[in-house]
């Protein structure tokens, strides 16, 4: 069984992290382990009708993000790495920086420090050198950096179609075979 850490934070674009663990519960050879962070649960009830239970029921487990003690936090509990979508500012640059004040942080860092996948989907617009720092120190670790950027050569009309993109575009990260977006071809 594959395992992969899923992180929502408290950006805008909770459809991000909910879409990947939807899409992951569907793949018999994952097993998710879920920090959903208190921004997170404040910024679902702004932009979804979901409620923080129903998108823990989406993963195999979900780990508080206070707790500091869970499984997550040591790199001896394997895994195949790490996805922080969405990803807030605040939480890209506690990483980059090893500030290990909560769960998603320390599992971030855990993910770093063992050479296994980091996947960031920052959301935020326009940058700032500080934001810019932060993402070429986690790129310099190890870290990838993948943006929500959707392409328009595969003619998107939904919003589900640009979010199944990017989560395509993760889940190709680990290797997990999708159909989530049709893939250029050449012109």
């Amino acid at each position: 069984m594959r395992r992969i850490v899923v992180a929502i934070s408290g950006a805008s674009g909770i459809i991000y992290g909910v879409r990947l663990l939807e899409v992951l519960k569907q793949v018999d050879e994952i097993e998710t382990h879920l920090i959903l962070s208190h921004g997170a649960c404040i910024t679902m009830k702004l932009e979804t009708s979901l409620d923080p239970d129903q998108v823990r029921a989406l993963a195999d487990r979900s780990h508080a993000p206070e707790d500091l003690a869970a499984p997550l936090s040591s790199g001896s509990f394997r895994t195949e790495g790490m996805v922080v979508a969405p990803c807030s500012m605040k939480s890209l640059s506690m990483i980059a920086f090893s500030l290990n004040d909560n769960l998603l942080v320390r599992a971030a860092d855990v993910t770093l420090k063992e050479r296994r996948k980091l996947v960031l989907v920052p959301r935020e617009t326009p940058l700032h050198l500080g934001h810019l720092r932060a993402m070429t120190a986690i790129t310099e670790m190890g870290g990838i950096i993948l943006p929500p950027c959707p392409s328009f050569y595969h003619h998107p009309t939904t919003i589900q179609e640009l979010v199944d993109q990017t989560v395509g575009k993760v889940l190709d990260q680990f290797g997990i075979a999708n159909h989530l977006f049709n893939r250029w071809g050449g012109g």
